[in-house]
């Protein structure tokens, strides 16, 4: 059989284009298999709040804490003031001593809302950017976290504000920072709209809004960054428990290092009293704050409460990503649209 000399010499060149050598064009659609499933938007938004809501119940005694140590020696330098709160053990052991079991648990129902709608939000959010192509450009994971931390917070800017004046409060002996002296999170509620009206339910947003964008971009990014890098190494199973888990590790290290100053800003933002045209006695806004605390505590009160905010913020990280992850997994094996 005879073969055409011209075939011969045009098969070597051939030989080397397959379909993976062939750049695909950006406006081609990728395949569907090379996207994550999605799920039905309130089933997703469900499954992050409860997620996070069951972090909060054990991690919101570190965040009584917290509250505490940052709103410690307001505005005053290092050493001139009493200092009640000398560490996490410490302060844990303090307030359950002084305002008891239910001490250690103070704002927890406002916490548990703000949990809700901010990571509902927040996550269900960063899902559906996943499956778009925004997962795919440089820094897309970074800007599609902080982008729906931003969006979280804005909507639940009013719980976190009831949270903390309700952490905040507490017996004369051991009190920091300004008392609201609130009965509870219905009368917190009704006690700012009226004295502040609607606007004044946000107030401290714009110190929320930065701190969780910051924090979110770090967690999510860095979250589904590790898990993407540890489900290639194959260490573990396909879709094991574990490597969520390792991922969340990471993801809650980040977090830590990254937020405490936004944190601190917020905290304070959130905490401080008004006069009577509705406005903050201490603080203007966000970059007041921050030149007034460096300026009057130093460098080192934009990372006051570390230790509770990292012994916080990790293991809340691990489990609500932990959580989150596997009831995704579950869920998308039936509810996957």
């Amino acid at each position: 059989m005879m073969v055409d000399p011209q075939l011969i010499n045009r098969l070597p060149v051939t030989a080397f284009i397959t379909q993976s050598s062939i750049p695909s064009l950006s406006c081609t659609p990728p395949r569907p298999g090379n996207r994550p499933q999605v799920l039905w938007p309130p089933l997703d938004f469900t499954l992050g709040s409860l997620a996070c809501c069951g972090a909060c119940v054990f991690t919101n005694p570190l965040e009584v804490v917290k509250t505490r140590i940052q709103l410690q020696g307001e505005l005053q330098a290092r050493g001139s003031y009493h200092q009640h709160y000398r560490g996490v053990l410490q302060a844990l052991w303090l307030v359950g001593r002084t305002d008891g079991l239910r001490g250690l648990q103070k704002g927890l129902a406002a916490g548990l809302l703000y949990q809700a709608l901010m990571n509902g939000v927040r996550l269900g959010f960063y899902s559906y950017t996943q499956v778009s192509w925004i997962g795919d450009v440089p820094g897309g994971k970074v800007a599609a976290g902080a982008a729906a931390g931003a969006l979280g917070a804005l909507i639940a800017s009013p719980a976190y504000l009831v949270k903390t004046h309700l952490q905040a409060q507490t017996v004369e002996a051991i009190a920091v920072g300004h008392q609201h002296n609130h009965q509870g999170i219905f009368s917190a509620f009704a006690t700012i709209y009226r004295r502040e009206g609607v606007l004044g339910l946000w107030r401290g947003v714009n110190g929320a809004v930065p701190r969780v964008m910051v924090g979110s971009a770090a967690q999510l990014a860095t979250f589904s960054s590790a898990k993407e890098q540890l489900t290639h190494t194959q260490w573990f199973t396909p879709n094991s428990w574990l490597v969520a888990l390792m991922a969340a590790v990471v993801s809650g290290v980040a977090v830590a290092i990254t937020m405490t100053p936004f944190d601190v800003i917020s905290t304070r933002l959130y905490n401080q009293p008004v006069d009577e045209l509705r406005k903050g006695r201490l603080y203007t806004g966000f970059l007041d704050c921050l030149l007034k605390v460096s300026g009057t505590e130093g460098v080192l009160g934009l990372y006051k409460g570390m230790g509770p905010v990292f012994m916080r913020l990790a293991p809340h990280t691990v489990l609500s990503m932990l959580l989150w992850d596997l009831m995704r997994q579950k869920a998308l094996q039936h509810y996957a649209l």
